[in-house]
């Protein structure tokens, strides 16, 4: 009798241990695979870093037993991926706007900051379109600095459509486009550098503009009511718990932060 019940209480352990593991599920999250610093691009070890890299991490740690897997996803297909599961969730300083709700559901946003202009110190380019008459204008591909170049500045300058805006930034300290719309956080690292010593940013524009959105947010499938409530409660937990002031005045010296409302 005493084997029996042994063996009986040796398969519950299993069948629970089974039971965990099966609830231990892979969430895989995606940055950009076009290097957008300081939020999430590669080091020289080839691992992934960056502001939105290290907010995964701290997310992740409330999300247990659950495992995270963290993806890189060229940036025009990163929806497609989504969609098609390839991935769960989009990382990737993704805008919340209302054209990509038709697609796909959005969590709570973690981040904002003002979208801006840069161009030479010695330039008289600013956020006016008509200062930017017969220039040239780099932005990134499928962003919402695109639209709004579209929008306000195509009437008097040429559009010209890149893949990362590392690459815009290249083109701009080349002297190949006059200016690059793009947001302000992610034109620091290059202000920083010696290339971009002879540059500015020329002005920041106005956060109410509908085209800009609701601020950054985590991309997930619509219908994945769970996983996105899960993000939400882990967001808000980084948040109450200092971990995201932390990882904010590590890599911003101004506030980028949305805190959760109720």
């Amino acid at each position: 009798m005493k084997r029996l019940i042994c063996s009986l209480a040796a398969a519950a352990l299993l069948v629970l241990a089974a039971g965990t593991a099966a609830r231990a599920e892979t969430i895989r999250f995606s940055v950009s695979a076009e290097p957008y610093p300081p939020f999430a691009s590669k080091n020289a070890a080839g691992h992934w870093e960056g502001f939105e890299v290290d907010l995964i991490h701290a997310i992740c740690g409330h999300l247990k037993p659950a495992k995270c897997e963290l993806k890189a996803t060229a940036w025009d297909g990163i929806i497609p991926a989504l969609t098609s599961k390839k991935i769960d969730v989009i990382f990737a300083s993704m805008s919340i706007t209302d054209e990509r709700k038709k697609t796909i559901a959005f969590t709570i946003p973690y981040y904002n900051t003002p979208a801006a202009i840069m161009a030479r110190k010695d330039s008289g380019i600013t956020t006016n379109p008509k200062s930017t008459q017969g220039k040239t204008i780099g932005v990134q591909t499928a962003t919402i600095h695109e639209n709004y170049a579209d929008k306000y500045f195509k009437p008097y300058a040429t559009i010209k459509v890149y893949n990362a805006q590392d690459e815009a930034n290249s083109d701009l300290a080349a002297g190949r486009i006059d200016a690059t719309i793009a947001d302000s956080a992610s034109l620091d690292p290059f202000l920083k550098s010696d290339a971009g010593k002879d540059f500015a940013i020329k002005g920041f524009f106005p956060k109410n503009d509908p085209i800009w959105g609701e601020g950054i947010g985590a991309g997930v499938r619509k219908g994945d009511d769970r996983l996105r409530e899960r993000l939400n409660a882990a967001i808000r937990e980084i948040y109450k718990d200092g971990e995201y002031a932390r990882l904010m005045k590590k890599y911003f010296t101004y506030d980028v932060s949305t805190p959760p409302q109720g």
